[in-house]
């Protein structure tokens, strides 16, 4: 079962001892050579630029590892997305999901009981883990959606509360993405393609169907019996420090975990936890707990479970913070690192991917 450390030297060994060789051939089998560093990613605790630098000073050449750098670039997109639209990514964004009459999750998912054991495999590695290779969340999500005809937000809120690498961009926009909520082309993977990925030999499912066929169908017995979820989020058991050592703040945040932040900067350094925004983008206790000891990374981190308001009355300096779009601050903000500075709607990733594959050649040039 995949571990994930959360000590900051071993996930850069990581980033600088991966090999992106193979990922374009094997991305999209659950053992094929993928990074796993999104968990890292997500925290901000890297950078997908800290990832392309760290190849490019390896020798990597652009146009040979391509398809990976189009990975890291579609986290950079699913963000842009995010500071463009705001909160309108929590609704259908372009087109209207079609056909769905369900909403919660189906309750066999839940429970890791779907008649496609892989499905069962893959719920248990999630509890266990907080992690999933992406292409069995487009399973799952195709699945939920576009078979078993259920909206898409309630199953993205499920999954992105037990994600360890929990973007709400990326999983979002995935969603919408498979149930054609952006392009009005829904995502359909049937058995046989299930097994060629997952390594499995699984027959007579509910997905061992030619595509003509699955295509039409609008219901699944099997997923009828729905459940509607409570998220909750556990606040820390801390308390608030009652004033501050230093005047100026370094605001840290579900979103920013980086290490190398202003380092040298003499400030208090805030892990600043929000009730508004966990009440409304919950994460499950595991998940909290990997990403507080992912933050004991930051030396003196203190932290402070409230609202920005309540730590500017805290803070008797000036307060600095990174671009987010969660983020209401006011202060000095800086902006995130990522492999290009594109701003704007994109109504496709590879016109965004256009641009940005431009701007690295003309750095490298």
């Amino acid at each position: 079962m995949k571990t994930f450390t959360t000590s900051y030297e071993r996930i850069l060994s990581l980033v600088d001892n991966y090999k992106p060789d193979l990922y374009a051939k094997t991305r999209n089998f659950l053992d094929g050579t993928v990074s796993c560093l999104s968990p890292y990613i997500s925290r901000g605790v890297i950078s997908t630029r800290t990832v392309y630098d760290s190849l490019i000073k390896r020798g990597y050449n652009l146009e040979k590892i391509e398809k990976f750098v189009q990975e890291l670039a579609w986290r950079d997109y699913w963000q842009s997305q995010w500071k463009f639209y705001g909160i309108k990514i929590n609704k259908d964004l372009r087109h209207t999901q079609q056909a769905f009459h369900n909403h919660g999750m189906p309750h066999c998912l839940v429970k890791g009981q779907c008649s496609i054991q892989m499905f069962n495999t893959a719920i248990k590695q999630l509890n266990s883990t907080g992690y999933l290779h992406n292409h069995m969340r487009m399973y799952l999500a195709m699945s939920i959606c576009n078979i078993g005809s259920y909206h898409w937000h309630k199953p993205a809120q499920w999954m992105y509360y037990n994600l360890i690498d929990g973007d709400w961009a990326s999983n979002a926009l995935s969603w919408q993405w498979v149930a054609g909520c952006l392009n009005s082309k829904k995502y359909i993977a049937n058995q046989e393609n299930i097994n060629k990925y997952c390594g499995s030999s699984e027959v007579r499912t509910f997905l061992d169907k030619p595509y003509d066929q699955l295509s039409k169908v609008q219901s699944l017995d099997e997923f009828d019996n729905s459940v509607e979820l409570e998220l909750k989020w556990r606040v820390p058991q801390q308390a608030n420090p009652n004033e501050l050592v230093l005047d100026d703040c370094l605001i840290y945040n579900y979103y920013n975990l980086d290490p190398q932040w202003r380092k040298e900067q003499l400030a208090n350094r805030i892990l600043l936890l929000e009730p508004q925004i966990f009440d409304q983008y919950p994460i499950s206790p595991r998940v909290m707990d990997f990403f507080l000891k992912l933050s004991k990374n930051i030396p003196n981190l203190i932290l402070f479970t409230g609202s920005f308001a309540e730590l500017r009355a805290l803070c008797r300096g000036k307060i600095f913070y990174r671009q987010h779009p969660l983020n209401q601050y006011s202060g000095t903000e800086d902006s995130q690192p990522k492999l290009c500075n594109i701003q704007g709607d994109f109504s496709s990733f590879f016109k965004y991917w256009k641009l940005c594959k431009k701007a690295l050649i003309n750095e490298r040039n």
